[in-house]
């Protein structure tokens, strides 16, 4: 009976999660894409990268080190005093003890690599998450992937919030635009809905023909025409008496 309920209910929610999701508005955005083109964060990521450099020659160092003093004692162990041989010995095993914590302490869960990425990341990834809930809010979307996170294995382009991201956060997405606009135009899908799209409707206004006028006859123009004169009124006699 408890195998029946839970098999009804897996499929009442397989059933009912994509008729969930059609009545939400979903939108995606690459955040890698977005970090690259955020001069904030690149800036950030150049100052991280420079310390984990500095810390990497360090480990680097004590590496050489270990390896010199390894091949000293091999050469020398039959040569050297019992003294003189725990002597570098010892010293193998505390540079190899000083590698082991030195990394420990950098790249170890919460260690300080952790710390340099929250101090100087953290402002940024703030930014970032302020934008994408404002291009968000704008566009009414309800749920927002990563496709950075969590790959996609299918996604319309016109569903692409990234662009608008970054916008937002002042970068100039001129090349960004374009690129997404040739994506949106190429997908099948996005053909196919523009070959549907029903013909535009021409304005009433701009359909009617203007009347044809009958043109009046141009007395310049028909030599036909001729005027006629006007019949003067005789002038009376005057009166000789007067």
């Amino acid at each position: 009976m408890k195998l029946k309920i839970q098999l009804s209910l897996i499929i009442l929610i397989l059933i009912s999660f994509p008729l969930f999701l059609r009545a939400q508005k979903v939108g995606f955005i690459a955040s890698d894409v977005i970090r690259e083109n955020f001069s904030e964060a690149k800036q950030a990521s150049q100052r991280i990268q420079s310390i984990v450099e500095e810390w990497k020659r360090e480990l680097a160092s004590l590496d050489k080190q270990i390896e010199n003093l390894d091949l000293e004692i091999k050469k020398n162990r039959l040569v050297w005093s019992d003294e003189e041989r725990i002597q570098k010995e010892k010293k193998l095993e505390d540079l190899k003890t000083q590698r082991y914590n030195y990394a420990k302490i950098k790249f170890e869960e919460n260690g300080e690599y952790d710390q340099v990425v929250s101090t100087m990341m953290q402002p940024v990834e703030d930014k970032i998450f302020a934008a994408i809930q404002q291009v968000a809010a704008d566009e009414g979307i309800d749920f927002v992937f990563d496709k950075s996170v969590q790959p996609i294995p299918y996604a319309n382009y016109k569903y692409d919030m990234t662009v608008k991201v970054l916008r937002k956060l002042g970068v100039n997405v001129d090349q960004l635009e374009k690129e997404l606009k040739e994506k949106i135009e190429s997908d099948p899908r996005n053909q196919k809905a523009k070959s549907k799209e029903p013909p535009q409707k021409i304005s009433r206004d701009r359909s009617k023909k203007p009347r044809e006028t009958t043109p009046q006859p141009n007395e310049e123009e028909n030599p036909e025409i001729k005027e006629i004169p006007r019949e003067e009124n005789p002038q009376k006699e005057e009166n000789p008496s007067k």
